[in-house]
């Protein structure tokens, strides 16, 4: 059986074995071998904003794609790439998250702009 085809029935079958790896893992799951180190940690900040995490969540995920090789240009393109699958509202929450975890506080910078 193909590779895809067994990771695929382990997900549907809820294979705790197996989620439990993917879970435990960071960077050396078959998905970062797959996809590239980078991609997979920008599909993560992409998830992140998806799910309306935490800041702290988000805070974990933009350092794992700075560390991944990403640069802010990227992580940002991420979170517009994902405005016609979650809509502008989620996106438009997730950016001060995500501009906070890239060391930008887009706030006190309107508030600058105001004063």
């Amino acid at each position: 059986m193909d590779d895809y085809k067994e990771r695929l029935r382990g997900l549907a079958l809820h294979d705790d074995r197996f989620l439990g790896l993917l879970l435990a893992a960071d960077s050396t799951t078959s998905s970062s071998a797959v996809l590239g180190s980078k991609t997979a940690a920008l599909v993560r900040v992409a998830a992140t904003v998806a799910v309306d995490a935490a800041p702290s969540s988000f805070q974990h995920a933009v350092a794992h794609a700075l560390a991944s090789g990403a640069g802010c240009d990227e992580i940002v393109a991420t979170l517009e790439a994902v405005v016609p699958v979650t809509g502008a509202a989620c996106v438009v929450s997730a950016a001060p998250k995500l501009a906070l975890a890239l060391g930008y506080d887009v706030e006190d910078a309107l508030e600058q702009l105001d004063a």
